[in-house]
């Protein structure tokens, strides 16, 4: 199996690779570019990336992104106007996610689990960003984006603890539902461990 992803940043990529390690560990993962700097030209590339992605013989195309936004509903108006970007052709193959702040929001869920593996007191994560507690707690600098760390951490996560977060459940609802259909695939059903 091959999964194709689009991505803005290090710790979105390591996100991916993490849960595609630990769903579906004899996948490999294919990076489509993104070469622009804003949402908007992101926007514009999704056709050109699904076509790279489809043209590598991918099975499926994972789109990340962030709502840079505290607002509960900021990453469903993201989501709907990078869906609507999707060529129609496309739309068995893509799964799109919008992470309601940032990434790091997903990471630091369950405050517990990653104080416990970062040695930060949970508190410290129990902020409406805490971006920069993460960044700090990994050492995580413009030259160490400690990716290997983070998938690691993902692979390990108690990800139903997240579905806390209305955007991971959305996400994940999304992977849950494409999973089905994929040999060597073994995603877990995190409303059973609930």
């Amino acid at each position: 199996m091959k999964i194709g992803y689009s991505v803005e940043g290090s710790t979105d990529r390591a996100l991916i690779k993490g849960l595609s390690k630990r769903w579906c560990p004899y996948a490999t993962t294919v990076e489509g570019k993104f070469r622009g700097q804003t949402r908007t030209s992101r926007q514009r590339e999704i056709p050109t990336i699904c076509l790279a992605l489809n043209n590598a013989g991918v099975d499926l195309i994972v789109f990340l992104t962030d709502s840079n936004d505290n607002d509960d509903n900021a990453w469903r108006t993201i989501l709907k106007q990078e869906e609507a970007k999707l060529p129609i052709e496309y739309a068995h193959l893509a799964v799109f996610g919008v992470c309601q702040r940032n990434v790091e929001c997903w990471l630091c869920a369950d405050a517990d689990w990653i104080s416990t593996k970062t040695g930060r007191a949970s508190t410290d994560f129990r902020v409406d960003d805490p971006k920069g507690v993460f960044e700090s707690a990994l050492r995580i600098g413009r030259d160490n984006k400690c990716e290997e760390l983070i998938e690691g951490l993902i692979q390990e996560a108690p990800l139903r603890n997240w579905l806390d977060s209305a955007s991971f459940e959305d996400f994940y609802d999304k992977l849950w539902q494409k999973s089905k259909s994929f040999d060597g695939c073994d995603m877990e059903n995190l409303r059973d461990a609930r």
